[in-house]
């Protein structure tokens, strides 16, 4: 997966913010927190969330999809990868 990031420690210090906001959420319901404070911490790690995986696809597209010197097979496979990952989590 060298290939998601020329900064992979960019992506890694932005999912370790992601596991905090989901540590906030966990402590917010145990701690039966304000339900539009938990409201807005849920939606702040879903956008955070929708972020991450925005550079992702990104990342995959521009090297299994539309790098140079790919053949049909590979750039067929790429953007089947994508596809169903989508179809199976956009649900």
């Amino acid at each position: 997966m060298a290939h998601l990031s020329t900064d992979n420690d960019a992506l890694l210090k932005r999912v370790r913010r992601i596991a905090g906001q989901v540590a906030a959420i966990e402590r917010a319901i145990a701690d039966d927190h304000d339900c539009a404070k938990t409201l807005h911490l849920v939606a702040a790690t879903r956008g955070a969330l929708n972020g991450l995986l925005d550079e992702i696809v990104e990342a995959h597209l521009r090297e299994h999809v539309a790098a140079p010197g790919l053949s049909d097979a590979e750039r067929e496979k790429g953007a089947a990868e994508v596809i169903e990952a989508f179809r199976r989590y956009s649900k």
